[in-house]
């Protein structure tokens, strides 16, 4: 048998490391000075290496921010407006309010109302010795404005304002017992003052209030009032021919004697329940609790049993159990805050037959924090259904992820939701479809989306619900939509009916934290002009078809807005100018903004600024032949024009044919039961 064997035996190999000799160290380093680094023992290379690594952050730091600054020199700088006029008021301005010529302003006592045309203090309301922190106006026509304000307690008030005078209609959630006293977080007016809702919390729950104003009663009483005012003001002149008593005594006696009916609880909307086990013994059981087929519904209404969601469960919890472990379960709570729009008559929301106004709304869309539907709910109920605690919506919108935010465009026509997925959907409420359906790709969380001045859509807004069937619509519509992250990023959404969409970065993360975005501002008097509040007090104008900031509003020297990071304004689309409240640099520097005995009220005015030459009216776009269109395009023309010479009678003979057939399942499920029994 052979085995190999070394001729020689392994040996160990010399040291890699030359051994130095005091008389050549000085040549090895002037030869190569770089091998010092490697020699040295620790822990000096770790040090070594930190300190270097120090020195070259530092300096990619400062060769960006040189960069940076480089191309801020390079690009055109905004101009610079000062506010054309100011006003002061004697506490400090809460918000803001605009109706007509008046200005409403919320104060730390109160409320005092402004005439824009020489901001005089008209009017003040301090009756209850409350802090206002919201205010909502409305013009009702015939120098008449309705007010919805809410205070430090989270108190409704809903006040008349006629004649230079605040007349106070009721406390909307006032009790007697304090202790059942609800708090308002959210009220909403719709344009036109028809309609009111309020969204109330106690400690275990949250609901919605919808009101209905009677604006008209109003305005017949306010006549009245008038006419006794003057027939006084006569009267008086000609006795006393004192101007003093002439003034006062007409408005002491509309305060002492006037009374307003009382708005009408039109709907209480709850937040939807979790999802249970069935109550349901099987499937004709649900067959009759289904009031409608033409809709979907809240998920109740399922033959899912508890076992089965328990074993669901367990099989989930089970297959991730490390990742629940790890995160923390997460029970399934009821929501306590919801965003809601009136809406405008639709096709969604109303059917041929139904005769209503196109300015006046007709429902109002829902979604609670954190669900995944977005519920409409229409305005004119029964008696039976509006005592009922469990309202059912009219339309659901199941979306694919939680509803992180909404929007609703000027005209009411286009619903824009953004999930937390960062998902957009553009609805066109008109013709009941989704007009293009897109998300933001980075990894960013939607803050909140608004509608830029759709001039595409303004063009059909103004007949209502007649362009809907008139067939004149413009081939492409262009939608834009400007959505705000919570890094304060920005994107615009363009979306068309021909179905074309695009998305684009206008702003990415400021690097600098005092450039956060604190809110924003669609300007709807210009095109695709945006209104942009930082933290660091600055307010700009941004043209989104350029990405470029033209304008800048800036405060006088001696004042600075406040507070920077949650700044009090309001802009007036009607006669197209920003108030903005500011207070001195020496109370902003002390931080006594919330002790401050009195603010100024800055008005900028858009049309004493070149901002038309800056935002150019774009030019209709023309109107393609159908030859140059695509076929999808062209078929989609061809069917909507179909459905508009659709007659009207054929559309109610069509869903009498559905009811009939509907009601025909239900009577033989119900005689199914029958028999069963």
């Amino acid at each position: 048998m052979a085995v190999n064997t070394r001729k020689h035996p392994l040996g160990i190999p010399p040291p890699s490391e030359k051994d130095w000799q005091k008389e050549d160290e000085e040549d090895f380093f002037l030869l190569d000075p770089d091998r010092k680094r490697d020699v040295l023992p620790q822990p000096f290379r770790m040090i070594n290496k930190l300190v270097l690594q120090v020195f070259e952050s530092a300096m990619e730091i400062i060769e960006r921010r040189e960069m940076l600054r480089e191309a801020q020199k390079l690009k055109v700088q905004p101009k610079k407006c000062f506010p054309t006029a100011e006003f002061q008021v004697t506490e400090r301005a809460n918000c803001l309010a605009v109706s007509g010529r008046y200005i409403f302003v919320g104060l730390s006592m109160g409320l005092s109302a402004f005439n824009t045309c020489d901001f005089r203090d008209v009017c003040a309301w301090d009756a209850a010795k409350t802090e206002i922190c919201a205010i909502h106006a409305s013009d009702l026509g015939r120098e008449c404005h309705v007010l919805l304000a809410v205070d430090e307690m989270g108190l409704a008030w809903l006040f008349c304002f006629h004649r230079e005078s605040f007349l106070l209609i009721k406390t909307l959630n006032e009790v007697v017992d304090i202790s059942q006293r609800s708090t308002c977080v959210e009220v909403v007016l719709s344009q036109g003052g028809d309609y009111a809702g309020i969204l109330l919390q106690d400690s275990t729950k949250a609901w919605l209030e919808i009101y209905q104003l009677p604006k008209d009663s109003w305005l017949k009483e306010m006549e009245k009032i008038t006419e006794a005012a003057e027939a006084a003001e006569e009267l008086d002149c000609s006795e006393r021919r004192s101007s003093c008593s002439s003034e006062e005594l007409p408005m002491s006696a509309i305060q002492a004697d006037v009374e307003l009916d009382p708005p009408v609880l039109l709907l209480i909307v709850r937040p939807p329940k979790p999802i249970t086990g069935t109550s349901f013994k099987g499937p004709l059981d649900a067959l009759k609790e289904v009031d409608d087929s033409s809709m979907l519904g809240l998920g109740y209404n399922h033959l899912i049993k508890d076992s089965q969601w328990e074993l669901q469960e367990a099989i989930f919890c089970s297959t991730y159990q490390e990742y629940l472990e790890a995160e923390g379960v997460i029970k399934e709570e009821i929501p306590r805050y919801a965003t809601f729009h009136f809406l405008l008559p639709s096709r969604i929301l109303m059917g041929p037959e139904m005769e209503v106004q196109p300015d006046i709304p007709v429902g109002i869309g829902v979604h609670w924090n954190g669900n995944h539907n977005f519920c409409l709910y229409l305005l004119n109920r029964s008696l039976k259904e509006k005592a009922d605690s469990d309202l059912k919506p009219d339309v659901v919108w199941p979306c694919a992820a939680p509803i992180a935010c909404s929007a609703v465009s000027s005209c009411s026509r286009y619903l824009a939701l953004a999930g937390e997925d960062a998902t957009i959907t553009i609805w066109d409420k008109h013709l009941g479809y989704p007009l293009f359906v897109t998300a933001i790709l980075e990894e960013r969380f939607i803050r909140s989306i608004h509608f830029l001045c759709d001039s595409a859509a303004a063009s059909d807004e103004t007949s209502g619900t007649d362009s809907v069937c008139s067939g004149a619509d413009p081939v492409y519509p262009i939608i834009q939509l400007l959505v705000l992250c919570t890094d304060s990023s920005f994107y615009l959404v363009k979306a068309s009916r021909a179905g074309k969409s695009s998305i684009t970065l206008l702003a990415d993360r400021p690097e600098n934290p005092n450039l956060t975005v604190s809110a924003v501002m669609p300007v709807l008097a210009f095109p695709s002009a945006v209104l942009i509040f930082s933290w660091d007090g600055s307010v700009s104008l941004m043209n989104t078809d350029t990405s470029q900031t033209v304008y800048c509003f800036c405060t006088p020297p001696s004042h600075a807005v406040a507070p920077p990071w949650q700044p009090v304004f309001t802009v007036d689309s009607v006669n197209c100018y920003l108030l903005l409240r500011g207070v001195e640099h020496q109370q902003a520097d002390e931080l006594v903004q919330s002790k401050a005995t009195h603010s100024t009220i800055f008005l900028f005015d858009f049309n004493s600024y070149p901002l038309k030459e800056a935002f150019p009216k774009k030019p209709d776009l023309p109107l393609k032949p159908l030859q140059e269109l695509q076929w999808i395009e062209r078929c989609n023309i061809f069917l909507r024009d179909r459905f508009h010479l659709l007659p009207e009678r054929q559309q109610v003979l069509l869903e009498m044919e559905e009811q009939e057939y509907w009601d025909c399942l239900q009577a033989q499920a119900a005689a199914m039961d029958s028999e069963r029994k």
